[in-house]
């Protein structure tokens, strides 16, 4: 068993399919399958299951799966630590983000965090919170941002910061730049959110509902729409409204693209954590942006 066999599985796993995992893995898909052919035999049992929604762990895929994160987590490890014995303020620093996070308090973040280390390259992704979660797990990244904390005992969560949220409209909408009472009175306009994708919870996906369920409506109109920019692009054309960061807001805002529905009895925010591994190396790079993100977010401790 080596680090390529378990980096290939892992690939597997996180792309849905040997097809995709070959493209992320820059390798044909006969040397990606000959690949988990031979871990499959070293461990005399399948990794994966082929079912009619495409493929899955098998049992075994599910007990290896931990143990493969951490073990590329530690060998990712290993080779920044004996990196930063090099010293200097050069070197890499991969994040990952949920996505709304990435127009916001994130791209000053970066802004300031890149004037005071210019010489360390940056790279950013973007997913879900589980998503996130997972590639900080398996060493892909060293921080993670996401909405809510992770009570896995492999990551440390601290609460940064929180977003915000507010109901977005059309500048024309009979409603803009005015106030509602209750939430419930929303309930017949035609909302867009995230998607509900089942296995990859989000709270993005499932704050109107909530929303909706905490005064008892279980019922109303809405259109999935996975993009953040989609989703603004089509309430400025009106087809309908949105609960979404107050911050991912402010181009359009200022540009009176878009304007808001003030709900008096709405308060929610979406809780914002940094996760790193518990057991992980962080660089002086990785510390430093971790300092920067709490100041800039006016949090008090450190992960």
């Amino acid at each position: 068993m080596d680090a390529d066999g378990l980096r290939t599985f892992i690939a597997i796993h996180r792309s849905g399919g040997f097809s995709h995992a070959a493209a992320s893995l820059g390798r044909s898909q006969p040397a990606i399958s000959r690949r988990i052919a031979l871990l499959e035999s070293e461990l005399k049992a399948p990794l994966f299951e082929r079912t009619g929604a495409g493929i899955i762990l098998s049992d075994a895929g599910r007990v290896l799966l931990p143990y493969a994160e951490r073990a590329l987590a530690a060998l990712e490890d290993a080779g920044a630590a004996v990196a930063a014995l090099h010293g200097g303020r050069a070197g890499t620093l991969s994040l990952a983000a949920v996505g709304t996070l990435a127009g916001t308090k994130l791209t000053a973040i970066l802004k300031r965090f890149s004037k005071g280390s210019p010489h360390v390259q940056v790279t950013l992704r973007t997913a879900t919170s589980a998503e996130v979660s997972g590639l900080v797990r398996g060493g892909e990244v060293a921080i993670g941002l996401r909405y809510f904390g992770d009570a896995a005992p492999d990551l440390l969560c601290h609460q940064v910061g929180s977003e915000r949220l507010v109901v977005a409209c059309a500048r024309r909408h009979p409603l803009a730049s005015k106030s509602v009472a209750k939430f419930a009175d929303l309930k017949a306009e035609p909302w867009i959110a995230f998607p509900l994708v089942p296995g990859r919870r989000e709270a993005s996906a499932q704050i109107v509902h909530t929303q909706f369920l905490m005064r008892g409506v279980d019922s109303f109109a809405w259109t999935p729409i996975d993009s953040l920019t989609a989703q603004k692009r089509l309430i400025e054309a009106g087809y309908g409204i949105a609960l979404l960061p107050e911050s991912a807001l402010q181009e359009e805002l200022s540009a009176r693209t878009l304007a808001t529905i003030r709900v008096r009895d709405l308060k929610a925010v979406n809780p914002v954590f940094a996760v790193v591994r518990r057991s992980g190396f962080l660089s002086v790079a990785a510390k430093r942006f971790i300092d920067i993100l709490c100041e800039e977010w006016g949090s008090s401790r450190r992960p």
